[in-house]
């Protein structure tokens, strides 16, 4: 028994039409009554999760909670903690402000090796106008950068991530995921960044200087490659010692370390003013030992500032590299990359939506003007060869060099720390959303207090390996391309959010237009194809292959779609331009509402129809038949999922529409009536043909369903036993089509579609390919047999759809002409061979004489009382229904049936031309069981009666 779900709502009888025929396809199913149930128990406020699905005699419990009270980022329904993992790291307290843990990160990834050891190299390289430029154009794009993350921020609770948080809520988990290991990866290369910076800071100062053998005073570490590595694999071990206590121990020790940071900025600046003019011997490595150089610092000096203004690249004595604008903007940019360093720690802060937009943006707007400032004072008092060849001049120019050292170990040591910790984090959240699996299933585990510990080792095996690139500014540029890749995805983030115009997104900050997120993302590209083309588009293409990958194969998620909200905003907006007064001939395609009574005897329908569509619309509708005033809820919304999940597996273009009415008839003309939107609503109606056959279970055998590993059910109800009635009367379908050609629908009438095997048919190698015969005679009224009529040229133009459908290009269409003695039928032929090739139809035109059967008509023909036959006559968007009706013998039918069996060789489909039904109802079930009679034993056949002009000669 179900909660508040009658038991008997799953179960339902049928075949065809009504449950039938084979075909299964017919539209309606009836359910038992209401059962007792024990009603909504307190598991039935429950939100409906991912895969789970209401079986037979149990319903899915209905939300009472409003979705725009449980949004959480970007509009996304609040989860559940999932899993135990989930629920150590939500039980710990969050207890960073927004100065602890917001400004002070960000400012100390911002201020660590680029402030220190590099902006004399940027300013020595590019002169003051272009540095000053290079500063602008990086502010600019971190600028545009904050604002969008300080929307995406605002609009809802977030959750440990940062960035990857933000990008995988709004943009879904393709996207978020990919980002989410480019940012990962970012962040990596950036710690490893910072620790050989450090390492280059700790050997300037206690290194052997190059050239000689044994070192003097505090000059005792030895220079080389292994042995830096050596000193930078130490330095990072220290900093994972300090990441594994945990975020309240990292955040104590960068507020020290800021307290350092902010004595040693304003030791420099009084540096600037109170140091003498003095000379700066540097020693640098060549090929012949060691190589002195002098530096000057003047002091303040008009000159030394004329001379520093223009830009003077040189090759950097480091890599022995030739720098470049892009080369030295490379480097700088570093030193912009810390504004996610306070959405990293989103998961430790108190208020995140609050603390992330003010502390960023004042981290931000801080740096700026430091490095602005530092630049100008540079180059008003130290000549550019200072400048160029000492990374670590502010040590010799400072009034206290012990603090400047300290200074610059404690920020750069700071910036490994965050950046290591930032990843860790990431990485974290990407192993508790399951995106790839068991591989991040290590990466789960946390300690007691919530610090994901595993993660924290696992970025540090990854910074480790880094590591061996040896010098600071060979991975500047990789580090650099990695964050404007992010940022840039965090800019399209809230780009698409706004364009979306999703009512749930309201974020409290407003300072922000989809102006600057597409500058923010123009910038960002622009820069990475400056800086390094070749590394942009690797970057680039990597963060395809990680997006198609999880699109394929990661599970799905409720967090939300955005390409979702974006298509619902195109699709409305075109579909309000689609206007149905501006249709023509010329671009008719056929739209079709399938009606299908149970999905497990239509699945090969199912597939055919979806030939058949034409890139035009497909609707699967489905009747139950209840009474909603009986029922404590709608029962068609359990059954949506099963349907979507059939469409899916099935793999075709199609809709699903349901619904419930007191019988078949009256649920069909719903759908025909409500069934689409504007200009795209079903124009042809198709329905499965009713007859006595039991029908078969084709969805068990169907290759969709045979090589998956899930059950085939997806909740459908066993097939109608041979001896169950059926659930629609002979009477009710004809009435149905009836009703179809009174609404100016087309209709198709399939007949043993299940046991056409369309791969077989089609993967035949014998000669002559399949062929798709074709009767465009009205062979149940002789007496009024055309070839050009509106009904006959619809049912040309359905085969010649079909035969362009890609799986169907092999068949081969041959159209039947039937003639008569003393009817000049090469002339009949030679007509009809034009107007094919009018309409640019490709088929062969065969010949068959049925003087016998026509014969056989008219020997036994009757007519009803009132007087001779009249023809229906037919213009286009007109129907005009006979008040007499000619009536055949059932021995002219067989005659009939016998004579299109006969051609061969046999075809892998017919389409005949499908009467209309009579005026007089009473004659319903004779037009049926005519109907019957003639396509009785030809395999896959189409009865087809088209009301719409479809043909055009024209251009």
């Amino acid at each position: 028994m179900g909660r508040g779900w009658p038991k008997g709502a799953w179960r339902a009888v049928g075949g065809a039409v009504g449950g039938a025929g084979p075909g299964g396809s017919g539209p309606g199913r009836r359910a038992g009554p209401p059962g007792p149930g024990p009603g909504p128990g307190p598991d039935a406020f429950r939100d409906r999760r991912g895969p789970s699905r209401a079986g037979p005699g149990q319903a899915m419990a209905t939300s009472e909670r409003s979705a725009l009270l449980t949004y959480r980022l970007c509009g996304g329904s609040a989860e559940e903690e999932r899993g135990r993992e989930r629920g150590r790291a939500a039980a710990a307290p969050r207890k960073l402000p927004t100065f602890l843990g917001v400004v002070v990160p960000t400012l100390l990834s911002m201020f660590s090796v680029v402030l220190f050891l590099r902006l004399g190299f940027v300013v020595g390289h590019a002169g003051l106008y272009q540095a000053l430029a290079m500063f602008a154009v990086a502010y600019f794009i971190i600028g545009m950068t904050v604002l969008s993350v300080c929307a995406i921020a605002t609009n809802g609770a977030l959750d440990a991530g940062g960035a990857y948080y933000m990008i995988s809520r709004a943009l879904g988990p393709e996207f978020g995921g990919s980002i989410g290991i480019m940012f990962f990866l970012a962040n990596v290369c950036g710690s490893a960044l910072y620790v050989l910076g450090l390492v280059e800071a700790v050997v300037d100062s206690f290194g052997i200087p190059p050239g000689q053998e044994a070192g003097t005073g505090v000059h005792v570490l030895p220079q080389s490659y292994w042995y830096e590595l050596l000193y930078g694999t130490v330095l990072l071990a220290l900093c994972l010692l300090v990441c594994l206590v945990g975020a309240s121990i990292y955040a104590k020790a960068t507020f020290l370390i800021f307290l350092i940071v902010a004595a040693v900025l304003g030791t420099v600046l009084v540096s600037f003013f109170a140091t003498r003019p003095l000379k700066v011997p540097i020693h640098l490595p060549s090929s012949n030992g060691t190589e002195t150089d002098n530096g000057f610092f003047t002091g303040f000096s008009l000159n030394t500032l004329r001379d520093n203004l223009g830009g003077e690249y040189r090759v950097d004595y480091t890599t022995g590299q030739m720098m470049s604008f892009s080369s030295v903007f490379a480097v700088m940019f570093n030193g912009c990359t810390g504004i996610m360093a306070g959405s990293n720690m989103s998961g430790d802060l108190k208020r995140p939506s609050y603390s992330i937009p003010r502390g960023t943006i004042s981290a931000v707007l801080f740096t700026y003007l430091v490095y602005n400032l530092l630049a100008f004072l540079m180059c008003a008092t130290c000549n550019r060869v200072l400048l160029q060849k000492d990374y670590g001049f502010l040590r010799d120019i400072s009034i206290f060099p012990p603090l400047v050292t300290v200074g610059i170990y404690a920020a750069t040591l700071s910036a490994a720390m965050s950046n290591l910790i930032g990843a860790s984090r990431i990485l974290y959240a990407l192993a508790r959303d399951d995106l790839f699996g068991r591989s991040l299933a290590l990466a789960k585990k946390t300690s007691a207090s919530g610090n994901p510990v595993m993660a924290v080792i696992l970025s540090w095996l990854v910074v480790q390996v880094v590591l061996f690139s040896g010098k600071l500014n060979t991975i500047a540029s990789v580090v650099t391309i990695f964050f404007l890749l992010v940022y840039a995805t965090v800019n399209l983030a809230c780009l698409a959010l706004e364009w979306a115009s999703a009512p749930n997104f309201r974020p409290t900050f407003r300072y922000f237009t989809w102006h600057t997120c597409l500058l923010g993302i123009a910038g960002c590209c622009v820069m990475m194809f400056l800086i390094s083309p070749v590394s942009a588009s690797a970057s680039l293409g990597f963060l395809l292959l990680l997006l198609l990958a999880l699109h394929y194969l990661s599970p799905s998620s409720t967090w939300g779609y955005i390409s979702q909200a974006l298509i619902f905003h195109q699709v409305r907006k075109y579909l309000l331009m689609l206007d149905v007064r501006k249709d023509h001939v010329k671009f008719w395609r056929p739209q079709m509402l399938l009606m299908v009574q149970n999905p497990r005897g239509s699945a090969r329908l199912i597939d055919f129809v979806n030939d058949l569509k034409k890139s035009g619309l497909y609707v699967l509708g489905h009747v139950e038949l209840q009474d909603l005033d009986m029922l404590p809820s709608d029962p068609l919304q359990p059954q949506q999922d099963s349907w979507l999940s059939l469409v899916d597996k099935l793999n075709v273009k199609a809709f699903v529409s349901l619904t419930l009415a007191p019988s078949v008839r009256h649920g069909v003309r719903q759908l025909l009536f409500t069934s689409g939107l504007g200009g795209m609503r079903p124009n042809t109606l198709v329905l499965g043909f009713y007859d006595d056959e039991a029908p078969q279970d084709g969805l068990a055998r169907h290759p969709a369903f045979t090589s998956a590993r899930e059950e085939v059910p997806l909740g459908f109800p066993p097939l109608r036993a041979p001896t169950t009635p059926k659930l629609l009367s002979a009477r009710e379908y004809v009435g149905i089509v009836a009703d179809a050609l009174k609404m100016l629908r087309n209709v198709l009438l399939a007949r043993q579609l299940e046991s056409l095997d369309k791969a077989w048919e089609l993967r035949r190698a014998a000669s002559p390919p399949p062929t798709i015969h074709v009767w465009p005679v009205n062979l149940l009224r002789p007496d009024s047999a055309r070839y050009a009529d509106t009904c006959s040229l619809f049912l040309l133009q359905m085969a010649c759809v079909l035969n362009m459908a890609r799986a169907w290009r092999r068949a081969r269409l041959r159209l039947f002409l039937c003639v008569e003695a003393g009817t000049m039928p090469h002339a009949q032929e030679e007509k009809l061979r034009q107007l094919l090739k009018d309409l640019r139809i490709q088929a062969q035109i065969q010949l068959v004489p049925w003087d016998a059967i026509t014969r056989l008509h008219w020997q036994t023909c009757q007519r009803t009382p009132g007087g001779p036959a009249e023809e229906e006559e037919e213009e286009e968007g007109v129907v005009n229904f006979p008040t007499n009706t000619t009536q055949v013998s059932d021995e002219y039918v067989c005659a009939a049936n016998k004579l299109v069996l006969e051609q061969s060789p046999a075809p892998a489909v017919r389409f005949l031309y499908l009467p209309r039904p009579p005026a007089d109802t009473s004659l319903y079930p004779l037009y049926l069981h005519q109907l019957e009679l003639l396509t009785r034993g030809l395999g896959p056949t189409v009865l087809v009666h088209g009301v719409s002009a479809v043909t055009s000669t024209q251009l």
